[in-house]
């Protein structure tokens, strides 16, 4: 293949990528303090959903008391959820009381919560289209 032609089909092959691809823009809010970090966790299926090792994009941010965000760029379409903790002490991981509820706040894609316990895919899944998206989560208990 001669390397006009192999550079031709290179930029085609970018431009089919590019043209189905968009830009997901997340904000999170309400960090205690800005002791620790913001861990955050993009999920692109049920099944993956909240865990972490499985995820499609995972952020560890500098906790702040303002907004904190961070951006995914050339996203395919399709549904995604997020997750977020405002991990305190640094240890990596949302931290519990003895009974099992969290006393590090958190939160998920459309302001989704669990009666008990996280919420279902179905609540936290949101779809991305053609179009960039911007999404907030707001921190809590």
């Amino acid at each position: 293949m001669t390397p006009k032609i192999l550079v031709a089909v290179l930029l085609y092959c970018s431009t089919l990528t590019a043209a189905g691809a968009t830009d997901l823009t997340v904000t999170v809010n309400g960090a205690k303090n800005h002791g620790g970090y913001i861990v955050a966790a993009i999920f692109d299926g049920e099944k993956s959903f909240l865990k972490r090792p499985e995820a499609l994009a995972s952020f560890r941010i500098k906790a702040s008391q303002v907004d904190v965000g961070f951006a995914v760029k050339n996203l395919p379409s399709g549904k995604y959820a997020v997750s977020a903790f405002h991990d305190e002490n640094d240890n990596g991981k949302l931290d519990t009381d003895p009974s099992g509820n969290p006393i590090e706040v958190y939160g998920f894609s459309n302001d989704a919560r669990g009666a008990f316990g996280p919420p279902e895919w179905t609540q936290a899944a949101f779809e991305l289209g053609d179009q960039n998206k911007t999404i907030s989560i707001k921190l809590g208990f």
